[in-house]
């Protein structure tokens, strides 16, 4: 069972009200299930409605931001516990182990980043938690049609697309996120290579 997800999403809002009112919707439901949030520390965007709806709801709110992004994401200092550390790479090891699972909402190149490497992880077996992504307004699409691609191509096991948890409800990808049982490594990858 899930008690803390990591949540990836843009510290811009989006052109469409509707990613903000999904970032405040999972917020509100992660704090009614009891599950914490973990996320980047700002204040804006969608960062800061997932944050502050989670938080008004009652939720555990853990951000977790580098010095350098101190005042470009405006950090949120109206949460109980915010980590300041001094790498990216610091503030994603430390997100990964602050957290049982793992959603992206819409966002940019640092969403995607993110949550692509927290889905490589779970393939090489450096954590077996399982990874999702809110696909408001079909926003992942396109993304996860190359990943189909990408298995067509034979770039990916079929094994390890499943890895990808897919939903446009923020309900049921939480459900299905704490129902999923996350395959171990596969071996395809080397054996695919002969």
């Amino acid at each position: 069972m899930l008690k803390r997800v990591c949540i990836f999403c843009g510290t811009s809002a989006g052109i469409n009200p509707v990613y903000r009112e999904k970032a405040k919707q999972i917020g509100e439901i992660l704090a009614s299930l009891g599950i914490g949030i973990v996320y980047g520390g700002g204040s804006i965007g969608l960062m800061g409605a997932v944050a502050e709806a989670g938080q008004r709801a009652g939720a555990e709110v853990i951000g977790i931001i580098t010095r350098d992004l101190l005042d470009i994401e405006v950090a949120n200092k109206a949460i109980p516990r915010l980590c300041v550390v001094g790498s990216m790479h610091e503030r994603k090891a430390l997100m990964t182990d602050l957290s049982d699972g793992f959603i992206a909402l819409p966002g940019g190149f640092g969403t995607l980043e993110e949550f692509m490497e927290v889905v490589t992880w779970s393939q090489l077996g450096v954590h077996r938690k399982p990874c999702g992504l809110l696909n408001v307004n079909n926003y992942y699409d396109f993304l996860l049609s190359m990943c189909d691609h990408a298995v067509k191509e034979g770039f990916i096991s079929p094994i390890d697309r499943q890895l990808i948890v897919s939903d446009s409800d923020p309900e049921s990808l939480i459900d299905r996120l704490n129902k999923f049982d996350v395959p171990p490594p596969s071996k395809w990858m080397s054996m695919s290579e002969t």
